[in-house]
């Protein structure tokens, strides 16, 4: 952010407010063993501080943004029983005007909009974008499909199970790194081999319905099979296309589970043609989904701090609008 080329000291002249609250790291520090009002006391004070400054009072805050960094479900705790999980900044009344950017949004509340999670590839210049596309759209690929992850065996609505289980079944067509054994998903060349190594990737849900693991698929070129629309479909809509067909396979989770799909005839009966061009869409979309180097700088591209802020922007100039259309 400091490094962003339209930065102004002079807030007067300011489109948005960035709000440099880092929210993850602040309840990081507290998510296990204190109350709730240790769990908000961070959230609290960053409000008591931001309402007495002059900013504030231009647009009570709607012109303001920032950063949780993880998703959505950790900051929105409903009662004060210490037992329930997380903080409830989201339900503060003054954060109900800002723009939340995180990992995993809600929808349908207009003020929460998803951004990629970060991957291992900073790259400092165009060059190495390019160079990058490259090498994964040249990558030989043995497999017809693979999943990275562990097993969810007590999360009862996982299909993680079943997923695995055709996996192994697939004689030779998929491969499995499990992430229960030995930290071996810690390990980025571990994760980004078995992705290039593979035509398709399967994203199913975790702990909640988004994943890394669907970035990091993207990035090594490999084409994302998606098995719930929360995942990134209704997620990522600056930073992912509309049209999720162009780049992604959708399986309902309930065929899965029912055993009414598998997905290695799924898979195997989309014609090498679509897979070329399925695999290009996800080539194109790199550095769309990328936080380039801040030590650089990027020149033909967008990476994803480009375009969120710029979503941001677009948003707030649309409230405006309409403030000085019900003022005038």
């Amino acid at each position: 952010m400091r490094r962003y080329e339209c930065l102004t000291n002079d807030s007067s002249l300011a489109s948005v407010i960035y709000v440099p609250f880092y929210a993850g790291l602040d309840l990081g520090r507290y998510l296990w063993g204190f109350n709730t009002s240790v769990r908000d006391s961070g959230s609290i004070e960053l409000l008591k501080w931001l309402m007495k400054k002059p900013e504030w009072k231009n647009m009570w805050g709607t012109d303001h943004f920032f950063v949780v960094g993880r998703t959505t479900w950790d900051f929105r705790r409903l009662t004060r029983n210490d037992s329930d999980w997380g903080n409830n900044l989201m339900f503060m009344p003054q954060v109900k005007n800002m723009t939340i950017l995180g990992f995993e949004s809600i929808p349908w509340i207009y003020r929460d909009f998803a951004i990629p999670y970060p991957t291992n590839f900073h790259p400092s210049n165009d060059n190495q974008v390019f160079a990058w596309q490259n090498k994964v759209r040249r990558h030989e690929r043995k497999y017809l499909f693979s999943f990275v992850g562990a097993p969810r065996p007590k999360q009862g609505d996982s299909i993680r199970g079943e997923i695995i289980d055709q996996c192994l079944g697939a004689r030779g067509k998929c491969k499995w790194l499990d992430c229960s054994l030995n930290g071996n998903c810690d390990n980025p060349t571990y994760v980004m081999e078995m992705f290039q190594n593979a035509k398709f990737c399967l994203q199913p849900r975790g702990d909640t319905p988004t994943r890394r693991s669907t970035f990091d698929s993207i990035l090594a070129g490999c084409i994302p099979v998606f098995f719930s629309a929360e995942t990134a479909y209704t997620q990522y809509m600056w930073h992912l296309p509309k049209n999720y067909t162009k780049y992604s396979v959708f399986i309902p989770e309930d065929a899965i589970k029912y055993g009414t799909a598998n997905i290695e005839n799924v898979l195997s009966r989309i014609q090498e043609g679509e897979v070329f061009a399925m695999r290009e869409e996800v080539i194109r979309l790199i550095p769309k989904i990328i936080f380039a180097n801040p030590m650089g700088r990027l020149g033909t591209f967008e990476d994803a701090f480009d375009i969120a802020v710029k979503g941001v922007l677009k948003r707030v100039e649309k409230i405006r609008k309409v403030m000085k259309r019900a003022s005038a």
